[in-house]
């Protein structure tokens, strides 16, 4: 969104998965983790495109049957894709209030599922727990995040954020903490996943966006809509420990596989910068289609994969050689990402 205004297959893994897309009518393959499928919400058409990035080509899209979808998560083998319905407005901007989670089958390429929080909640970012499995979603209008066992596709249990607008999520490594950016108050609330508890509220900024977890667990950065800088908040602590000067207005951020960069979408200049996270500086930015807004970093690290929104684009980073290898249309309002991979 932009701003204001592992199950193991038991048998022949490739066979089940080429016989259910046969059945959908395209030629979806079996991929491993560093050769799966990009996942792309096109909010302007409400729909779920599957996307070949080696290719380059849209594999299928899939209707959400909801208005709109802004996020989206994939589950760890790879199989399902997870679509809160958020609504057809900006955070803390009036419009509908969105209460489903679609859940798509990406071999059948359509929508199997749904989850109904029973009431207008706004759900938008989805994480699934890298160590439980479960489904995390922000659900902004209840304040809270809930999570969904994603087997029954039951509500399991809620955690208060105690902050309006918490919009995104990050998880740690092993599971215990979540981290919300709560947009309008300008804060972070730290969660104890397993008591399902709020630890803390840190003050960051009169306003934030996104936020995104360094791979050591230990830094959490989110940007400061307010200022052209990123805070830097230890994990250890729970306070800002450090600002990271930007070109201009930070957005989406995603750290590489090996920690040595962090990757910042600056939406309004249609760049995208590499902070070295060793001096905490930028050191380079590279020329993107207009309005990037989310990052999704290949798991191999050869790859980086950026939203733009006004451009109908994924722009394509190679991230050895620090450019923009090819850029992928995809659809009209694309925005949120994740990658499926596949774990046969």
């Amino acid at each position: 969104m932009r701003p204001r205004f592992q199950s193991k297959l038991v048998i022949a893994p490739a066979i089940v998965l080429a016989l259910a897309s046969l059945l959908a009518g395209s030629p979806l393959k079996a991929a491993d983790p560093a050769h799966g499928y990009l996942l792309v919400c096109n909010k302007g058409s409400q729909s779920l495109a599957i996307v070949d990035p080696d290719a380059g080509t849209i594999v299928a899209t899939v209707p959400e049957d909801g208005v709109t979808g802004h996020e989206v998560a994939a589950s760890l083998d790879g199989q399902r894709a997870f679509v809160p319905i958020y609504g057809n407005a900006g955070v803390g901007s009036p419009g509908t209030d969105g209460q489903l989670i679609r859940v798509i089958d990406l071999a059948q390429q359509k929508v199997t599922g749904t989850v109904d929080l029973g009431k207008g909640e706004r759900p938008h970012c989805a994480v699934i727990g890298p160590q439980d499995g479960r489904l995390y979603v922000t659900t902004e209008l209840d304040q809270a995040v809930t999570v969904i066992d994603p087997a029954s596709l039951q509500v399991v249990g809620t955690i208060p954020t105690g902050q309006a607008e918490s919009h995104m999520l990050a998880i740690t490594r092993d599971g215990k903490r979540g981290y919300t950016a709560n947009v309008g108050p300008g804060t972070v609330s730290v969660l104890d996943l397993e008591t399902r508890k709020l630890v803390q509220v840190i003050p960051v900024s009169g306003q934030v966006q996104r936020i995104s977890l360094s791979t050591d667990d230990q830094r959490v950065f989110t940007a400061d809509q307010t200022a052209p800088r990123l805070a830097v908040i230890d994990t250890r602590t729970n306070g800002v420990s450090a600002w990271i000067a930007l070109p201009d207005t930070g957005y989406g951020t995603a750290p590489t596989p090996d920690g040595r960069w962090l990757l910042v979408a600056l939406n309004r200049v249609n760049r995208v910068a590499f902070v070295d996270l060793k001096t905490l500086q930028v050191t380079r930015t590279v020329e993107v289609p207009k309005a990037p807004q989310e990052i999704v970093i290949q798991p191999d690290g050869s790859h980086a994969y950026v939203s733009c929104d006004a451009s109908r684009q994924v722009a394509v980073i190679d991230l050895p050689d620090q450019k923009v290898a090819k850029l992928i249309s995809t659809g009209p309002g694309t925005d949120g990402l994740a990658w499926a991979s596949r774990k046969d």
